[in-house]
C-alpha cells in the first residue's frame, strides 16, 4: 500500500510504502514496482521497520525493482528489514539507472532481535541487491545467512554483529568520497567503510546498535544529498513520529 505523497519541497514527492500487516510470513510473495519517468524526482522510505517473521513452512519473498529514467532521481531510504529467528525469506532488489539517472539509496538488516536477546539461530536469510547502469552492472551483493551458521560469528562473516548496511550512491566521485571518510566516518560507532568504483560510492555499515546504523546511513544521505543531487537534507517527516 503507499500513502498519500507528500511534497514538502515542491517539486520532489516523498511517498511512504507500507507492508500490511507490518512483515511477512512464510509463503507470502510481494513484488514492488517503481519508475521513475524521464525528469521525475521522488524519495521513498517506510514508516517502520520490515519484518520477516518466522515460519516452519513456506518461505517470505520480497522483489523489489527500481527503474530511474533520464534526468530523473529516486532516493531510496526504507527503514531495516528485521528477520526474526526462524524466518526463511528472500529479498532482491534491482535498480536499473539510465546514463544520467541520478540514485542514492540503501538497504539495511537486522539478524535476530537483539533488543529481546533473540538470535538468529535458525532460519535463513537471502538477500539480493543490484544496481544496474544501461544494463552494465555497477554493484552486485549477494548475501545468505543461514540460522547458526559460522559466518555469523566468523571474522569474514557478521563477526557477531545482528545489524548490517549498505548505502550506494551513483554519480560521486572522489571529493564526495573523501568528504564521507573526513566527516562520517570518525564519527560513526560500529565498522564503517567507504569505496568507490566506477562513479558509485558505496558505504558499508556493521554493528550492534539500530540506532548507531540508521545514524550512520542518514547522516551519510544528507552529506551526499546537496553533493549529488544538489538538494539540501529534508527528512521525511515520517521519522520524526
Amino acid at each position: 500500500m503507499v500513502q498519500r505523497p507528500f511534497y514538502p519541497e515542491g517539486d520532489l514527492c516523498h511517498t511512504y510504502l507500507l507492508h500490511p500487516p507490518g512483515g511477512l510470513a512464510g509463503g507470502d510473495n510481494l513484488h514492488l514496482n517503481v519508475v521513475c519517468d524521464a525528469g521525475s524526482h521522488a524519495l521513498l522510505t517506510t514508516p517502520s521497520a520490515t519484518k520477516i517473521y518466522r515460519s516452519e513452512h513456506g518461505r517470505s519473498r520480497l522483489a523489489q525493482a527500481l527503474a530511474i529514467d533520464r534526468d530523473a532521481s529516486l532516493e531510496w531510504l526504507p527503514q531495516e528489514c528485521i528477520w526474526f529467528s526462524g524466518a526463511r525469506g528472500t529479498i532482491g532488489t534491482r535498480i536499473d539507472l539510465t546514463a544520467d539517472a541520478a540514485f542514492i539509496g540503501w538497504e539495511s538488516l537486522c539478524l535476530g532481535r537483539p533488543a529481546s536477546a533473540e538470535r538468529f539461530d535458525t532460519g535463513e536469510a537471502r538477500l539480493d541487491f543490484e544496481i544496474w547502469r544501461d544494463g552494465m552492472p555497477l554493484l552486485i551483493e549477494r548475501l545468505r545467512a543461514a540460522g547458526g551458521a559460522p559466518m555469523l560469528d566468523s571474522r569474514w562473516g557478521m563477526q557477531g554483529h545482528a545489524y548490517a548496511a549498505t548505502l550506494a550512491a551513483a554519480n560521486a566521485d572522489d571529493a564526495a568520497l573523501r568528504c564521507v571518510r573526513e566527516t562520517i566516518t570518525p564519527r560513526v560507532r560500529g565498522h564503517f567503510a567507504t569505496t568507490l568504483i566506477d562513479g558509485l560510492l558505496v558505504a558499508r555499515y556493521l554493528g550492534d546498535s539500530a540506532d548507531d546504523m540508521r545514524l550512520a546511513l542518514t547522516r551519510t544521505w544528507m552529506l551526499l544529498r546537496p553533493l549529488l543531487l544538489g538538494r539540501e537534507p529534508c527528512a521525511p517527516r515520517i521519522w520524526a513520529t
